[in-house]
């Protein structure tokens, strides 16, 4: 009987570690596990999955049947020269085959079927979780390990259901199974194996460790690689390159990555060919010593050929899956690892979320009257405060200006109106009533938000729009980009409204991008408008362009506004200067420069800060 010859996989199984990564464990130590909260994840599919355990206990046992079919068709069919019998005997192996195979076809897209749904509510769950995060989370946490954790993880878990769970049972099986029936055969051969397996499985873990170590270098490198090919190949990599002239310098930096791969590659497929040699040279070994074991008078106990090919065919199929068990560990560990990092994520205190009791509140309702009171803010408990005392009212339909140095505080106490932050200490009152009395969604319809940083979606400019307001019709989205003065540069396009923008918009001038990002805002028809430095992106002309157009968008509108150039403040009710966090003057364009205080000394030019347009 030939013995089985295996070869390297580059993502098979063969090449899985058999101990735990140490950064499973530490994050098992970070955030721990229960149980507990795991099995209440597949409780809604707890029939199917005890069905899928049984499925796979099912196939496993069938499988067991051919060995014994195989000794029949040698010991009595062939020599008695039975063609029924033997007819009846080879259709039974055949039939062994299809049901095996048709259980596998039912478990795997069961298996698969469980698998995806827990993936699927989980990513669903997680993703609303974290958008529900303030956005302070969002500044402290590195975004591509949101995404890691929100793709990667989650995706890794299916082999908890469909690779780790499923091998667990069907080797277990196989083990007991196959164990059984060695015996059944031949007890003298069962105890034989069981001397010879534990120097050779002891044999392939140490040529499994050396390899392990190799692959984690060559993953760490490889990590480096893609980091390098994600920062300098993105758009503004590419920019940062061209404008710095630093492209031979990166080429230089990813030509010593991609050599040192060349070398851990050549060393992992070296060492994972000494695995697979080892592996074979065991089973080959084996079967050898088996079938000496049954030729000697002292050990065969009067052995039939059909018995002894049937015992080195369950023997071959034995080691493989007791393999996989003893690595059982370091599956489980890895696979808790990724439900630790989920959880992790999910147990997250929502910081800035809607209350219990909402005040209710619609567009319609809102007449604009803004007042910050007594308000004070620190980025943490540990942070020196960013504003301090400061009361401030708009009255509904008005404009508040607010002028300072940079780090004064200007855009953190614009941010706290549509509560992306909450104050510290005081409140921020729309119409009297506390904002965090309201639902997020409801003040976000109150309350539009135009930043100097503008995120355009990878998609049409139509798409980018409806972001905003989904129900919204052309006309209404034509309308909101006349007002931006973006209508005729949209119309100009080959396909108009339905170009797609690029990643971030790259396709379109910082003014442009500022425009489009305004008629999305005005989309909404917010009754509070936040502009933070919202004409900054765009030159004189155009800013002037805007900028009439925003005074006409902003007439019934309560406006706050940030900006450096008086042009923009000039005629606002009220302009407040800050400095240091404090609201240090108040008044209107010309009270203040009568008043012959800072901000008179920042239109005369005694800083930089505000300038004519």
């Amino acid at each position: 009987m030939d013995t089985p010859t295996f070869t390297e996989s580059p993502r098979g199984r063969s090449g899985r570690a058999t101990r735990p990564d140490p950064a499973d464990r530490r994050q098992l130590q970070d955030s721990p596990v229960s149980l507990g909260r795991i099995a209440r994840l597949f409780a809604p599919h707890r029939a199917r999955l005890v069905l899928i355990v049984g499925l796979i206990m099912a196939s496993s046992l069938v499988g067991l049947a051919q060995p014994f079919l195989v000794r029949h068709v040698i010991d009595v069919a062939l020599p008695d020269q039975d063609v029924r019998l033997l007819l009846w005997l080879v259709g039974a192996m055949v039939g062994v085959a299809v049901v095996s195979a048709a259980i596998g076809v039912v478990q795997t897209w069961m298996s698969t079927a469980v698998g995806q749904q827990v993936m699927h509510r989980l990513r669903t769950d997680l993703f609303a979780h974290l958008q529900r995060q303030s956005v302070g989370f969002f500044t402290r946490t590195r975004g591509g390990e949101v995404q890691s954790r929100l793709t990667h993880d989650i995706s890794g878990m299916q082999a908890v259901v469909t690779s780790t769970a499923t091998s667990i049972a069907a080797n277990i099986t196989v083990v007991i199974g196959t164990a059984v029936a060695m015996a059944a055969l031949s007890w003298r051969l069962a105890l034989l194996s069981l001397v010879v397996l534990p120097p050779a499985i002891w044999l392939t873990r140490q040529v499994a460790k050396m390899r392990h170590t190799i692959t984690t270098q060559r993953q760490r490198r490889l990590a480096d690689l893609h980091v390098q090919v994600e920062e300098s190949l993105s758009v503004s990599g590419v920019l940062l390159s061209k404008t710095l002239g630093a492209a031979p310098a990166m080429t230089r930096r990813f030509e010593e990555t991609s050599a040192d791969l060349v070398g851990l590659e050549i060393r992992s497929r070296l060492a994972g060919r000494w695995r697979m040699a080892t592996m074979n040279i065991i089973f080959a070994t084996i079967p050898a010593v088996i079938y000496l074991a049954a030729g000697l008078p002292a050990t065969s106990g009067g052995m039939t050929i059909g018995t002894l090919v049937a015992f080195t065919t369950l023997q071959g199929t034995l080691f493989r899956p007791l393999m996989a068990l003893l690595n059982v560990g370091v599956d489980i560990t890895a696979s808790l690892a990724l439900f630790s990092r989920i959880f992790e994520y999910q147990d997250l205190p929502v910081e800035i979320d809607d209350p219990a009791q909402p005040v209710e509140l619609t567009s319609y309702d809102v007449r604009g009257d803004v007042r910050f009171e007594q308000i004070g803010f620190a980025f943490d408990a540990d942070s020196k405060p960013v504003l301090a005392d400061i009361d401030l009212f708009v009255p509904a339909g008005t404009t508040l200006a607010l002028v300072g140095e940079t780090g004064s505080g200007k855009s953190t106490l614009a941010s706290l109106v549509a509560r992306l932050h909450d104050p510290t200490s005081g409140r921020v009152t729309i119409d009297g009533t506390d904002i965090r009395a309201l639902r997020l969604t409801d003040l976000a319809g109150a309350v539009g938000v135009v930043t100097q940083e503008t995120y355009l979606l990878h998609a049409s400019i139509r798409e980018n729009l409806l972001h905003a307001r989904p129900d919204a019709s052309d006309e209404q989205i034509e309308e909101a980009c006349r007002s931006a003065r973006i209508h005729h540069v949209i119309a100009a396009l080959p396909q108009g409204y339905d170009t797609v923008v690029g990643a971030r918009g790259h396709r379109f001038s910082g003014g442009e991008k500022q425009r489009l990002a305004i008629a999305r805002t005005l989309l909404r028809d917010p009754r509070i408008l936040v502009l933070d430095e919202a004409t900054s992106a765009l030159d004189n002309e155009t800013e002037r362009a805007i900028q009439g157009a925003l005074d006409e968008v902003s007439r019934g509108r309560t406006t706050i506004t940030i900006a450096h150039r008086l042009s923009t403040i000039r005629n606002a009710d009220q302009i407040a200067v800050l400095d240091g966090g404090r609201v240090i003057e108040l008044g209107t364009h010309d009270d203040l420069l009568l008043a012959g205080g800072r901000y008179a000394d920042l239109v005369r030019g005694g800083a930089p800060l505000v300038t004519a347009a």
